[in-house]
């Protein structure tokens, strides 16, 4: 679960570890959560400790359930943090975040790394785990889910408070749902 709109994902500026909460809309959107997520129950639910994310949770029905998970912290960005796409090219004009990472920020193998802790974690938990977290920390942990490399994650886009599901077809990693209603 990415977490609700916030006032810099809805201008698409990189939002990495600038702490900045959810907008009106966005706790509408988590709010909504709570419906969509109603029939299932969870073994265990993580989220990131950021607060567009715990508020999301929180909203969602499951803030007491929550155990706070520092790999689900988004990817840092560095000086790139607060720009748009745009901002940045003007600066480093062909600049990819999924090659260049951002200056002074994370390189996307650590970002990896993060996410192969957390899917280690939620298949140690016996059974279905919510995670909340952040749009591209969620979409590297996607790509390792599927058993591709991380930089896969770039081809899947994920709304805010979109609840998608990655589980398993048979024996094989699956994605069973992706980013319904979401853009």
């Amino acid at each position: 679960m990415r977490h609700g709109e916030t006032e810099w994902s809805r201008e698409g500026r990189h939002t990495g570890r600038t702490d900045i909460p959810l907008t009106p809309h966005g706790e509408e959107q988590a709010r909504a959560l709570q419906q969509r997520l109603a029939d299932y129950s969870f073994a265990a639910v993580l989220c990131s400790p950021l607060q567009r994310a715990r508020r999301t949770c929180e909203l969602a029905g499951y803030g007491d359930a929550a155990q706070l998970d520092d790999d689900l912290r988004e990817w840092d960005y560095g000086g790139y943090d607060g720009m748009t796409l745009a901002q940045i090219r003007a600066e480093r004009p062909g600049w990819n975040l999924w090659d260049d990472g951002g200056p002074g920020g994370e390189s996307l193998d650590h970002v990896a790394a993060r996410a192969g802790r957390v899917i280690a974690r939620a298949r140690a938990a016996g059974g279905d785990v919510l995670l909340f977290g952040h749009g591209h920390i969620l979409r590297v942990l996607t790509a390792l889910w599927l058993e591709l490399p991380p930089h896969a994650g770039q081809h899947f886009v994920l709304g805010p408070a979109a609840p998608s599901v990655l589980g398993y077809e048979h024996e094989w990693t699956a994605m069973r749902s992706w980013n319904p209603s979401g853009s």
